[in-house]
């Protein structure tokens, strides 16, 4: 009897405990149909987890906005060749978005190019 019990309970606890594994971020916020290319300046770039996030500077109507661009996670980017170092305070750069759904100041990172012409992906780059 008390063996049944015991497997239970381990089963429970450990179905409890996977779910933070298979569970993420959703996209819902972001327009998945669309995409919005900004050009600015790098403000700060967030080399956090669980995903990075650029901040750029764009002239709006002659004002200043900053926009907070989503990117995937720190391990994900430096497989395929980033570092805390790929976008750099003061960096001009044009990036490619699926901009919020609610039209805010933000996206996720779809692709970049900086001033030098130097292109930043997903994909494996050199940095």
């Amino acid at each position: 009897m008390r063996t049944p019990f015991c497997v239970a309970a381990v089963l429970a606890m450990l179905l409890a405990g996977s779910a933070p594994l298979v569970a993420h971020h959703s996209f819902s916020s972001f327009n998945t149909e669309t995409e919005k290319t900004i050009t600015g300046t790098v403000n700060r770039f967030e080399w956090t987890n669980p995903h990075t996030w650029v901040w750029v500077d764009v002239t709006e109507n002659g004002k200043t906005v900053t926009w907070g661009v989503e990117g995937m996670s720190p391990n994900y980017l430096a497989r395929r060749g980033w570092s805390k170092n790929t976008f750099k305070p003061g960096d001009k750069v044009t990036l490619t978005i699926r901009p919020m759904r609610d039209g805010s100041a933000g996206g996720m990172f779809v692709r970049g190019v900086l001033a030098d012409g130097k292109p930043i992906t997903f994909a494996a780059t050199e940095q």
